[in-house]
């Protein structure tokens, strides 16, 4: 099965939406293998967001997920890269369509309350940057069977 690392923002920490938002990931069927409630800090910030090093809006960036904790979050299951891309909607929150994390509960593009790996690759490099070995937890969901045909499972 897939891994995606997922964030609320300190804009969604702030808003009292952390609940709402795991309760749709559950709801959905998805396993949660870790969470933890954490402050970003410059080194993982760097590594993070080194795509957008060079763009001007880097540093207010930085300054905003440094503001508050977030919540972290390590979800799995089949396709859950693109599973999770789909739940939380497009970044230009007050453009993401109705149902969607974004759509129901944001208006802004950087006040947007999530993040999600946007690839595999992504999930892999985001996972070793937040979650040790011992925060991820790997056990029997009961009702897998009751989410995926079992072919689905292989």
């Amino acid at each position: 099965m897939e891994r995606s690392v997922v964030l609320v923002k300190p804009d969604g920490v702030q808003r009292g939406l952390i609940g709402e938002i795991i309760h749709r990931f559950e709801r959905k069927g998805l396993k949660l293998v870790g969470l933890k409630m954490i402050s970003l800090n410059d080194a993982v910030l760097d590594e993070w967001y080194v795509h957008h090093k060079d763009k001007p809006f880097f540093g207010g960036l930085k300054s905003y997920m440094k503001s508050y904790p977030v919540i972290a979050m390590l979800l799995e299951g089949k396709d859950v890269v693109a599973t999770v891309r789909k739940m939380i909607g497009i970044t230009k929150a007050r453009d993401a369509e109705p149902g969607t994390i974004r759509g129901d509960f944001a208006m802004s593009q950087q006040y947007n309350l999530i993040h999600a790996s946007e690839s595999i690759e992504t999930a892999k490099k985001e996972q070793s940057l937040i979650f040790s070995k011992e925060e991820i937890f790997d056990w029997d969901k009961k009702d897998i069977e009751s989410i995926y045909l079992q072919d689905e499972l292989l």
